[in-house]
């Protein structure tokens, strides 16, 4: 039996696990999880969510892949071209990458709002506490004074001045039914999943499969790279992206087995 073998998911502090473990990511984004039903930030339902999440991983090689890096740098031109970019976080993109987020936020000039399916003043106010603790200074979506049309749930409610009022969203972890009122309302939106043939992706402007503890950081990279790029430039960017083939080739990786 070797060391890793050994390795229990259960570990009190994520630097407990030894980043050459083979499964270090997937260990570590469990970690968070966990610890984010912990601290009352994620639903249980997250970690269902995450388990699926873990099985598209571990086919695409737990690897960005070409295709959602060519997405992720789309992203970013997208997102400094915004005139009012928004980034929603639910539960578990709160748990797994809330320093990543503001990272994000600043680099880009985003708004931060918070957005839940199973939305409690309780949740959204200790995402909000958990936000200001990596960094953020103003969070969104503690009002939620304004609704997304064609939409019953709790997802509905977003912040006029947020989310309604947004042109570009990224939309991490996205519920399916969200992801194609939000782009029925004419905005642009960025997705980040790991199942490629998800709702999500498939209604996405720019679909990233990726995990988003790689995905948001790489976004970042790419916003700082292209920040002082002209327009004209990161709207050359934009136009040369084919998102269908993004989605082809993301399925093509997890089908082939070739990790």
């Amino acid at each position: 039996m070797t060391d890793y073998d050994t390795v229990s998911a259960d570990v009190e502090h994520e630097e407990e696990i030894p980043e050459d473990h083979p499964r270090y990511q997937d260990l570590l984004t469990r970690h968070r999880i966990e610890k984010g039903v912990e601290k009352g930030i994620t639903h249980l339902q997250g970690m269902h969510a995450e388990g699926r999440g873990s099985a598209f991983d571990y086919l695409l090689g737990e690897a960005t892949i070409p295709s959602a890096d060519d997405a992720e740098r789309v992203a970013a031109a997208h997102l400094l071209l915004a005139d009012h970019p928004v980034l929603s976080i639910n539960g578990n993109v709160a748990a797994l990458v809330p320093g990543e987020m503001v990272e994000l936020a600043e680099a880009t000039g985003a708004d931060l709002e918070i957005n839940l399916f199973n939305r409690t003043p309780e949740r959204i106010e200790a995402i909000a506490d958990h936000l200001r603790e990596h960094g953020a200074e103003d969070v969104k979506g503690l009002e939620a004074d304004a609704r997304i049309p064609n939409l019953d749930h709790q997802r509905a409610k977003v912040d006029e001045d947020g989310i309604y009022a947004a042109d570009v969203v990224v939309v991490p972890l996205e519920d399916g039914d969200r992801a194609e009122a939000l782009n029925e309302m004419d905005k642009t939106e960025i997705v980040i999943d790991l199942n490629p043939l998800s709702r999500s992706p498939q209604v996405a402007d720019v679909p990233i499969v990726d995990n988003i503890i790689r995905a948001v950081p790489n976004m970042t990279e790419h916003a700082r790279v292209l920040a002082d790029e002209d327009e004209d430039e990161l709207q050359s960017i934009i136009e040369t992206f084919d998102r269908e083939t993004a989605l082809e080739q993301a399925e093509a990786r997890i089908r082939s087995g070739e990790l």
